[in-house]
């Protein structure tokens, strides 16, 4: 008979577990750490049916589908999938494709750099807008018991290892902050790396990409109609600053002439360049979520930054 193997039992990967067997998948996990946390995780799945291997990392016989947390290619187990011609998918894959008829449309957000503090600002903006809103995938709630819930919206962090083994996610709107050189030594090489973020834009309803970041840029060059940010003044179709102001001049009705203020930098907390671009790409996504302006300047007030991000000391 045939199963999912999930790899580990960290937050992510029982998370997945969990979330199979309650759909009554067959389930096995393998995990290489025999410690006090995972065998209590390993005892509380059980109780589904989840079947726990400790010990060597090899891919079980009958393996029908591999779910990694973020594990990379040439991970022996993961290298074992591949060659062996299993699927091998992602969490954040694993919950696209189990999220039920309407669910919650996402609002994904990518980049090298600043990821967290833009996917809590743009859910502090969701929820100034009035909608059920929480932040997840790389920060906070794992995305595959998310889906599972009544929200309205999910502002969702990717990073470049989620991106990488996930295929056909569609987020109604996405964005790429920054792509700068990181995890190399996981991608193999930088091209590796920005096409994996570039993998965000593939089937998203509107593409937002930083008009300051040259990678960014080039990554949402083929998508017509893409919406950028700037902390320059901002050209039509884009978001941007001018003087003391955020403007937006792409989700207006007339973009060529009309121009709208959503707020200000006294709005934005810690004020400091990186956070400005922050602040824009989380209004671009909320702003093609449909939120009113005054919501985007009354949730960056609201916003609270996370501890050990320009903290005074």
């Amino acid at each position: 008979m045939t199963f999912t193997c999930v790899a580990g039992l960290g937050v992510s990967g029982t998370a997945v577990a969990r979330a199979l067997a309650e759909r009554g998948e067959r389930v096995v996990v393998v995990e290489a750490v025999e410690g006090e946390r995972q065998l209590a995780a390993a005892a509380e799945l059980a109780g589904l049916g989840v079947e726990t291997r400790f010990g060597e990392m090899a891919l079980p016989e009958g393996a029908a589908r591999l779910v990694t947390t973020g594990w990379a290619p040439h991970h022996p187990l993961v290298a074992a999938a591949l060659e062996a011609g299993v699927e091998v998918v992602g969490e954040v894959e694993l919950a696209w494709r189990l999220r039920p008829a309407h669910a919650a449309p996402w609002l994904a957000l990518t980049g090298t750099n600043g990821k967290t503090t833009a996917v809590r600002m743009l859910t502090s903006i969701l929820l100034a807008a009035g909608h059920k809103a929480l932040a997840v995938g790389n920060v906070g709630l794992p995305v595959v018991r998310a889906v599972a819930e009544p929200y309205d919206v999910l502002a969702v962090e990717l990073s470049s290892f989620q991106l990488h083994w996930s295929a056909t996610l569609a987020p109604h709107a996405a964005a790429i902050l920054n792509v700068a050189p990181d995890h190399l030594d996981w991608h193999g090489s930088m091209e590796a790396y920005a096409a994996a973020k570039g993998r965000v834009y593939e089937r998203a309803g509107t593409v937002i990409y930083n008009a300051d970041d040259p990678e960014a840029t080039r990554l949402a060059a083929p998508y017509p109609g893409a919406v950028g940010f700037t902390l320059r003044v901002p050209k039509r179709g884009q978001l941007g600053v001018v003087e003391d102001l955020l403007v937006d001049r792409a989700f207006v009705a007339d973009p060529v002439e009309a121009a709208e203020e959503l707020a200000t930098l006294g709005d934005i907390r810690p004020l400091a360049p990186h956070n400005v671009a922050n602040a824009l790409a989380a209004a671009a996504l909320a702003r093609a979520f449909g939120v009113p302006g005054e919501a985007v300047a009354r949730g960056l007030r609201d916003f609270v930054p996370d501890p050990h991000r320009l903290a005074l000391v």
